[in-house]
């Protein structure tokens, strides 16, 4: 039974590592999607001795990066909680507790992709939401910073919770 175990842990592993490397090889360009409506491009110019170059900046690229940024901290935290569920020396308590804190990390996930996709829908802005605790941090995208969308986000982020949560929303160009 422990050598299966064992396969078994080894061919997911595999997997995972095989599929992060792929991962953070790929060019940013991929990680980009082609639609225009959720995506939402500003051209800036740059003169030197009469020429002009055009850079175009994604803005989404922001949210991107912060994504991926949180996504490479949680996986890291879930490799070392299944070496613990896997360990043949790991106590039942400890397996106990690591099986929970994954459980939890996946709850957090879903409730943050639900969020984004809430604020989307409501209020048409693309966003990155990362729960740590009882706070909440929104990063949005727009040009101008708004008080009052920001406390309308605010109080509807809000609803999504029991308990009382420590809410910031910024707004980035």
């Amino acid at each position: 039974m422990i050598k299966k175990e064992n396969l078994w842990f080894l061919t997911l592993f595999s997997l995972i590592l095989v599929l992060s490397v792929y991962y953070i090889t790929m060019p940013n360009e991929l990680l980009l999607t082609n639609n225009s409506k959720t995506n939402k491009e500003k051209e800036v110019s740059v003169s030197k001795n009469e020429e002009t170059n055009k850079v175009t900046v994604n803005e989404s690229e922001l949210l991107v990066a912060m994504r991926v940024s949180l996504d490479d901290e949680r996986d890291s935290v879930m490799e070392e909680l299944k070496e613990t569920l896997t360990d043949s020396e790991a106590t039942s308590e400890d397996k106990n507790n690591a099986y929970e804190q994954i459980k939890l990390i996946n709850d957090i996930k879903s409730k943050e992709t639900s969020i984004e996709e809430k604020i989307k829908r409501d209020f048409k802005l693309d966003s990155f939401v990362k729960i740590d605790n009882n706070e909440v941090k929104i990063v949005s995208i727009k040009k101008e910073h708004d008080y009052s969308l920001a406390n309308k986000i605010m109080r509807s982020v809000q609803e999504e919770f029991e308990s009382k949560m420590y809410i910031t929303v910024r707004f980035e160009k």
